[in-house]
């Protein structure tokens, strides 16, 4: 297939398109700028210049293509800016207008998202599907809820001709390079002199080798049928004390519970993702495409060392 795949450089999609490449497709990623576009012509993928603003580019972009794999996200004005909701309605522009060029085709289109979180439970493919109206959910909420209903949206193109598919992501995806919520408990550890843990340490995070991760967005494009969610999940829920030993241990800091009064001032904005019990499962994943994790674990991958290394 000839695959248009946004975030083609990002750190899901630099592995997503060596094995869209081993599995021969020809890749087409979009590139913000001159300096992208070449690091994705090295990398053997076709740049289309534009960004997420573009709607003609990404139009025309899947209008050519054989299938999409969406996976850019501004996470730079979600995260760093703090304005999620902005950044979930430009994205939810973006897949409105390459579903429209997609309607009709029954070519595929794979989206990212992420793994929901179910109080008391382990999620499944089948939560979080019922989502409340964004004017019923506080406003520190609302990016959140309609980023989810982008995945919605995308699910229900299954009834308009596409072959559409929703991967969602753990909070992990782990890996040499990663940068992510793992790092910067990491990096915590070191700016405080402890390894912290939330309170008493039982919350659980789901988990991730990013090289699985990519490979299920391959079997997606391929193989899913209309309507999928499928969860690229390998550990269910690796407790936040586990993690925080395994670094401990690595940087020889003391590993110590902070109480939610502290949280704050001790993790920063990591803090909102530490508050949730939120393990998931890939079982129906398993059952409905041929995908099984074949990379090393959370904890297995922490002690091979790479995130303890110092430039």
């Amino acid at each position: 297939m000839r695959v248009f795949v946004t975030g083609a450089s990002g750190w899901i999609g630099s592995a997503v398109v060596p094995d869209l490449i081993e599995g021969g497709h020809e890749v087409l990623g979009l590139a913000r700028s001159d300096a992208s576009a070449d690091a994705l012509r090295q990398a053997g993928v076709e740049p289309v210049r534009g960004s997420l603003e573009d709607l003609d580019v990404l139009r025309d972009a899947a209008a050519a293509a054989d299938g999409v794999i969406h996976l850019a996200f501004n996470h730079e004005v979600a995260v760093l800016q703090g304005d999620f909701k902005s950044a979930a309605d430009a994205d939810r522009a973006a897949v409105e207008a390459m579903g429209e060029a997609l309607a009709g085709t029954d070519k595929p289109f794979v989206l990212a998202s992420g793994t929901p979180v179910e109080a008391g439970k382990v999620a499944t493919e089948r939560d979080g599907h019922d989502l409340p109206p964004l004017d019923a959910v506080p406003p520190e909420a609302a990016g959140a809820v309609a980023r989810m209903a982008t995945g919605e949206y995308v699910l229900g193109l299954a009834g308009r001709g596409v072959r559409s598919s929703v991967v969602r992501l753990p909070r992990t995806n782990h890996g040499e390079g990663d940068h992510g919520f793992v790092a910067t408990m990491v990096q915590t550890a070191r700016d405080k002199g402890v390894s912290g843990y939330y309170g008493d340490g039982a919350n659980r995070w789901p988990a991730v080798h990013r090289l699985d991760s990519a490979h299920l967005f391959r079997v997606a494009l391929e193989t899913a049928p209309a309507g999928s969610t499928l969860h690229a999940v390998a550990d269910e829920g690796v407790p936040l004390r586990d993690i925080a030993e395994v670094i401990g241990r690595h940087l020889d800091l003391p590993v110590e519970s902070v109480p939610p009064e502290r949280a704050q001032d001790h993790f920063g904005w990591l803090t909102m993702v530490l508050t949730a019990d939120q393990p998931a499962s890939a079982t129906l994943t398993r059952e409905l495409v041929d995908w099984a994790p074949t990379q090393p674990g959370l904890l297995a991958d922490l002690d091979q060392g790479h995130y303890f290394r110092t430039s």
